[in-house]
């Protein structure tokens, strides 16, 4: 008798473990950029023309075959580099990017700005780039911190090019914006 019913808890135990629904990913985690490393063209991207390149030996991209790029021209003009992702409710967002630059100026009269707006918070420049940024690619990025309500963020590059004074070309790559739990909650549940 103490047999059957052992024999029983075992099965009553294994079949519960089998009904059980496969647990789903937590809410706040996960790349929400369709196309950081503009491998697909501008998809998902606000951007103006001949923005996306293809990389060549002498620029090669810093992954795949396609960055962004801004300037370069020595005229007079701006660049901008946009795209709005979804953060749900009680979740914070990681931006990261990787950028460059080439340039034959020795003051800043051309720039590129990272901006990161966020509903409910003012719009912020978080970086701001001249002809003394790096050669080599290097990574940068900014976090907002989760909010109870779903907001949305915009993720923007501003280039501003003035004419005369040298050339500074401006490139963008692998731009991710990744959700973040809350403090103390797991990014896989």
């Amino acid at each position: 008798m103490r047999t059957l019913a052992v024999v029983a808890a075992l099965l009553l135990t294994a079949g519960s473990a089998q009904a059980q629904a496969p647990s789903e990913p937590a809410p706040c985690a996960g790349q929400v950029q369709v196309n950081p490393s503009f491998e697909a063209g501008p998809a998902g991207w606000t951007a103006g023309p001949r923005m996306v390149v293809l990389a060549g030996p002498d620029r090669p991209a810093h992954t795949g075959r396609a960055y962004a790029t801004f300037a370069g021209l020595d005229v007079t003009r701006t660049d901008v580099l946009r795209a709005t992702v979804t953060i749900p409710a009680g979740c914070g967002l990681d931006v990261r990017f990787f950028g460059r630059a080439s340039s034959t100026e020795t003051s800043r009269g051309d720039y590129l700005n990272m901006g990161l707006a966020v509903t409910g918070i003012p719009p912020k420049t978080r970086y701001s780039f001249a002809f003394d940024m790096a050669r080599e690619w290097q990574q940068y990025g900014a976090v907002t911190a989760p909010a109870a309500t779903e907001r949305t963020a915009t993720i923007a590059f501003v280039a501003s090019e003035t004419a005369g004074g040298g050339v500074t070309t401006f490139d963008v790559d692998d731009v991710t914006a990744t959700l973040q739990p809350a403090a103390g909650t797991a990014a896989n549940m």
